[in-house]
């Protein structure tokens, strides 16, 4: 998953990701990835209105938002 994420992130792609969270919660969110590191990356979460740090082994899913969907998340 690590590689297709980092793959995403050079293309600048808004990412729609399936994540597992520390509490076990399964949730859908939209991000741009900023940075990636050894087990985590960072990105803007469109879903939190922030930066949030997510692991990479935390990720179930993880497609591009096609570029229609995409200007509507932005704007």
């Amino acid at each position: 998953m690590k590689g297709t994420i980092v793959k995403y992130m050079k293309r600048q792609d808004i990412l729609e990701i399936v994540y597992l969270a520390k509490d076990g919660n399964i949730t859908k969110r939209r991000v741009k990835v900023i940075k990636a590191y050894q087990d985590t990356f960072q990105a803007y979460c469109f879903t939190k209105q922030a930066k949030r740090t997510f692991y990479f082994d935390h990720v179930l899913a993880a497609v591009p938002v096609i570029r229609r969907e995409r200007e509507d998340v932005i704007s």
